[in-house]
C-alpha cells in the first residue's frame, strides 16, 4: 500500500502529492443538482442565519443594497420569467444540449441575481469584460454562441449584428423592463424552477487567452463549481484556536474584481454558501475602495497583488478608518515576500491569505487557512481539499520529489471539463487520466507548500489579467512600418508585469514609441495596451522561428542598449 508522507503530501511510489486538508463531502454525482441549490443548501443550514435581515448585496457607489430574501425573491422572478418566455431555453437532467447566455456588463447588484437565475434553470453562464472591443466579443460570441444575452445600455452597442437581429434576446440591464422582471414573477413552488439538472452539465463558460492569441473558452460544470464551493466552505481560514472567543464581526466583503473573472466568479458563490454581505464596485477607484471598507464596515477582500503594494505604501490609505480588516485574500500572480513586510508593517492585525488557481481550476486549489501558514511568503499556500498534484519535468515527463522544480499537473473534480469547440487544446492539456498540465513550472517544499517560480506559458500577467503576448505581435504585425516584432512581460511594481513591444522598423521608418502604443490601444482592451517599447534591429529567434523571449527579457532588464 502507497504510503503518504504527513508533513507535505507526497507519496514517493506514485509521485503524487495529496492534500493535508481533510476530504470536502461532496454530493453524490448522479445526484441532480445545480451549483445555485448547493450553495443555498449550505446557506440554509445554519439555523441562524437570518435571509430577511441580512444583506447581502450593497453596491459601494449608490448604496442599494439586497437582503438575502430579496436576492433570492429576484433571482427566482427572474428565472420563472426566463422559462416562461423562451421556453426552450433552459435544460433538464434528461437534455444535455445546454444554452448559452452572454453577460456583458459592469458589477453591479444586478449580476448575481442573472448568475444565479441562469444557473438554476440549466443555462450556461458566459460573461464577458465589458472593455472588450466590438471585434473581440465577436470571437466570443463566434466561440460559445449565445441565445440570449444580458448587456447595459453602453455597451449593447458593441453586439454582432446576428445578435442585435432578435431584440426579443437581448435583455438590457438597465432598463425598467428589466427590473420588472425582477419582481412581477413571484414564485410559490421554489422546485418549480430548478430544474433537475445533471451535475456534469456544462454551469459556466469563462474565457482564458492561450500563448497563441486565440481566446478559448473554459467550459466549467456544475460539479467543478461544487466541489470549489465545498472546498472552501469546509476549509476555511481559522484563526488561532487558543485565541479567546468573541463576538465575531459579521463577514463583509468588498468585491474590487471583476464577476466575469474566475476569482470573481467563483468567491461569488463562495460569498452565498456562507452568508456574507458582498460590496461591489462597478468601476475600480483605489480611494473609493478605502471609502467603502470604512464605509461598510469591510472585514474582508480578495485583491491582486498590485492592489497590495499600493495599500502598503499609498498615502490615502492614512486617510480612511481600515480597523474591520481582518483578512486579504492575494490570488492571480505571486505576492513578493518584501511586498507582505510592507504590508504586515502597516497592517499587523490583518492576515494576507495566498493562493494558486486558474481558469481552467475553477478557481483557487492552493491556500492557506490558518495564520501560521501566513508566514511562509512567496508561497501559494497547500493543497486545497480533494486535489492531487505532480510536479513533472518539461523535457523528460518525470514526476519528481519535493524541492525539485517541474510542470505543474493537477487533478480533481474541480478540473474543467474542456475548453469549447477546441479539441486539439483540450487535448494537449487534459491527459487521459484527468491530469491538467498548467504550464507552471513550480515545487513544493518540505512541508507541501507550493512555489510558482516562473511560467513556461508565455502569457503577460497584468494586474491578473491574461495578455497574451501572440495576439499583440499580430496587431504589431498588422502597421505597415513595422517589419518584425515581439511582446514580453516587463516588471511593474504596481501592475506587477506589463506589455513591452521589441519592434523592427522597416527601412526609412521613423515611427516612434508614441505612435505604436497609440496605434495598439485603439485595438485592444485597455489592460492589453502595449506601455513600453524599444526597436531593436532584428528579434531573436530559434532555428524553427520561435521568437527567444528569455533573450529579450533579459535584455529589457539589463538596460543595454543592443542586443
Amino acid at each position: 500500500m502507497a504510503v503518504v508522507n504527513p508533513q507535505n503530501g507526497f507519496c514517493p511510489e506514485t509521485k503524487i502529492f495529496h492534500s493535508l486538508r481533510p476530504p470536502s463531502p461532496l454530493p453524490p454525482p448522479s445526484q441532480p443538482l445545480s451549483v445555485t441549490e448547493y450553495a443555498l443548501s449550505l446557506l440554509r443550514s445554519d439555523p441562524t442565519f437570518s435571509p430577511s435581515t441580512t444583506d447581502f448585496l450593497i453596491d459601494s457607489a449608490t448604496g442599494n443594497r439586497l437582503t438575502y430574501s430579496q436576492f433570492i425573491t429576484h433571482f427566482q422572478s427572474l428565472a420563472k420569467f426566463l422559462i416562461s418566455k423562451f421556453p426552450d431555453i433552459s435544460t433538464s437532467i434528461n437534455n444535455n444540449n445546454n444554452k448559452v447566455a452572454l453577460i456583458i456588463s459592469p458589477a453591479s447588484i444586478h449580476i448575481p441575481v442573472i448568475y444565479f437565475a441562469l444557473l438554476s434553470i440549466g443555462v450556461t453562464v458566459s460573461p464577458v469584460n465589458p472593455v472588450s472591443t466590438k471585434s473581440e466579443i465577436s470571437d466570443l460570441v463566434h466561440l460559445s454562441n449565445p441565445v440570449i444575452t444580458f448587456a447595459t445600455n453602453d455597451v449593447v452597442s458593441k453586439l454582432p449584428s446576428s445578435l442585435l437581429q432578435s431584440r426579443d434576446a437581448t435583455i438590457i440591464i438597465d432598463s425598467p423592463q428589466f427590473l420588472s422582471m425582477l419582481q412581477l414573477h413571484p414564485v410559490s413552488n421554489i422546485n418549480s424552477i430548478f430544474r433537475r439538472i445533471n451535475q456534469f452539465d456544462t454551469s459556466a463558460i469563462l474565457y482564458s487567452s492561450g500563448t497563441t492569441g486565440r481566446i478559448k473558452g473554459v467550459e466549467l460544470t456544475h460539479r467543478n463549481l461544487i466541489a470549489i464551493t465545498s472546498s472552501i466552505y469546509h476549509n476555511r481560514f481559522k484563526k488561532d484556536e487558543n485565541a479567546p472567543a468573541g463576538n465575531e464581526p459579521h463577514p463583509v466583503s468588498l468585491f474590487p474584481l471583476p464577476l466575469f473573472h474566475v476569482f470573481g466568479f467563483f468567491m461569488l458563490i463562495r460569498a452565498v454558501s456562507v452568508g456574507e454581505t458582498l460590496v461591489l464596485m462597478g468601476r475600480f477607484d483605489f480611494e473609493n475602495m478605502l471609502k467603502a471598507v470604512e464605509r461598510y464596515k469591510v472585514t474582508y477582500m480578495p485583491v491582486s497583488p498590485p492592489l497590495v503594494v499600493a495599500m502598503a505604501k499609498s498615502d490615502l490609505v492614512s486617510k480612511y478608518d481600515l480597523s474591520s480588516l481582518l483578512l486579504i485574500g492575494c490570488g492571480g500572480a505571486p505576492l513578493g515576500k518584501e511586498v507582505a513586510k510592507s504590508f504586515a508593517a502597516r497592517f499587523p492585525d490583518v492576515e494576507i491569505v495566498q493562493g494558486y488557481g486558474m481558469t481552467e481550476t475553477g478557481g483557487g486549489v492552493t491556500g492557506m487557512n490558518k495564520p501560521e501558514e501566513c508566514d511562509r511568503h512567496g508561497s501559494a499556500g497547500r493543497l486545497s481539499s480533494n486535489v492531487e498534484a505532480k510536479i513533472v519535468d518539461p523535457e523528460t515527463g518525470k514526476s519528481l520529489s519535493p524541492m525539485q522544480q517541474g510542470e505543474l499537473w493537477l487533478r480533481g473534480p474541480m478540473i474543467m471539463k474542456g475548453y469549447v469547440g477546441n479539441k486539439e487544446a483540450t487535448v494537449a492539456t487534459l491527459d487521459s487520466e484527468g491530469w491538467l498540465k498548467t504550464g507552471d513550472l513550480c515545487y513544493f517544499d518540505s512541508d507541501g507548500f507550493l512555489y510558482i517560480v516562473d511560467r513556461l506559458k508565455e502569457l503577460i500577467k497584468y494586474k491578473a489579467y491574461q495578455v497574451p503576448p501572440a495576439e499583440l505581435e499580430r496587431y504589431l504585425h498588422s502597421i505597415p512600418e513595422v517589419a518584425d516584432a515581439a511582446v514580453i512581460p516587463y516588471p511593474d511594481e504596481e501592475a506587477g508585469e506589463i506589455p513591452m513591444a521589441y519592434v523592427v522598423r522597416r527601412p526609412g521608418s521613423k515611427i516612434n514609441e508614441a505612435q505604436i502604443i497609440e496605434i495598439i490601444a485603439k485595438q485592444v482592451s485597455p489592460y492589453k495596451k502595449i506601455r513600453r517599447v524599444a526597436f531593436i534591429s532584428s528579434i531573436p529567434k530559434n532555428p524553427a522561428g520561435k521568437i527567444l523571449r528569455r533573450e529579450l527579457v533579459k535584455h529589457a532588464l539589463s538596460g543595454a542598449s543592443k542586443l
